[in-house]
């Protein structure tokens, strides 16, 4: 084990076979299904969820850990010998999760004096968290401090973006997560729109009239923000594989990608999404 323990959450949408080799450790959120209560990605899987979801009556709602649930997590690294923690959490805008982490981080202190532990708000969602989850645990599995892999995580804040389109707004708008982009929801049936995050808030970055068209405007993005620069790219999707697959092709013949991975959404994430979604999460980098 490296001797600084990552920690996230199930919204980070990691690829599972990532989450093993880097070591990195996640707590789920929670789906409340009716009188049903399921934890992301551990009592209800991304396929089962989708199959589902375009039937529920009612959407379903979604909450953040308890502080408990971290306070849990951090113990159990603590009785495994870790003596330092990173703690990386989705916008404290659109989620409680950081908060949570923090109260979770007050009570272990309380208990053991001597950890260091850092808790990180990322300001964004997805795998753009999941990208600064993934070079922090990169960074502790090289043997990086705890102080150089915070130093790490903050440099990556403001310069890693989302981009992604749907085929409605629909369930963002009934979840309460639309944030800035409410000028879009007048034309759900005719317009593809195109969704970002901005300081932690989800803000519309435009509209397309299909999806070949939405993808074009997305690729066009990634290429103006990366400039003649190299780009790391996840590619995220709900039940969307093959639009992905799209969505790739036109990036890559602008950008130079230097690593690319493919990752479907938790259903906690799902949930405000809705089938179909398509985008990615991309940050500039040097070689």
């Amino acid at each position: 084990m490296s001797q600084v323990a990552v920690v996230t959450d199930s919204c980070a949408s990691i690829p599972e076979t990532l989450l093993g080799q880097l070591q990195i450790h996640t707590v789920a959120y929670y789906i409340h299904r009716g009188r049903e209560v399921l934890r992301d990605l551990v009592t209800i899987q991304r396929e089962e969820f989708l199959r589902w979801l375009p039937t529920a009556s009612q959407l379903p709602t979604t909450a953040s850990p308890g502080p408990g649930d971290y306070l849990e997590m951090y113990q159990r690294l603590i009785r495994q010998g870790v003596e330092q923690i990173i703690s990386l959490h989705m916008t404290s805008r659109g989620s409680g999760a950081f908060q949570s982490a923090m109260v979770a981080r007050a009570l272990l202190l309380e208990q053991c004096p001597s950890v260091s532990i850092e808790v990180l708000d990322t300001q964004n969602v997805s795998l753009c968290q999941g990208w600064m989850v993934i070079e922090a645990a990169r960074a502790a599995l090289a043997g990086a401090g705890l102080n150089e892999i915070s130093a790490r995580v903050r440099e990556m804040i403001p310069v890693t973006q989302m981009v992604q389109t749907a085929d409605t707004l629909k369930y963002l708008y009934l979840g309460g997560r639309i944030g800035l982009a409410q000028n879009l929801v007048g034309s759900l049936l005719s317009i593809k729109p195109l969704i970002g995050m901005r300081n932690g808030v989800i803000v519309a970055l435009g509209k397309a009239r299909s999806h070949l068209q939405a993808y074009e405007q997305m690729a066009d993005y990634v290429a103006e923000a990366v400039g003649s620069g190299c780009a790391k790219v996840a590619y995220v999707h709900a039940g969307a594989r093959e639009e992905i697959e799209k969505l790739r092709k036109l990036v890559e013949c602008r950008v130079d990608v230097v690593e690319s991975l493919v990752a479907e959404l938790s259903p906690a994430l799902a949930v405000h999404t809705g089938p179909g979604t398509a985008g990615l999460c991309f940050y500039p980098v040097t070689n």
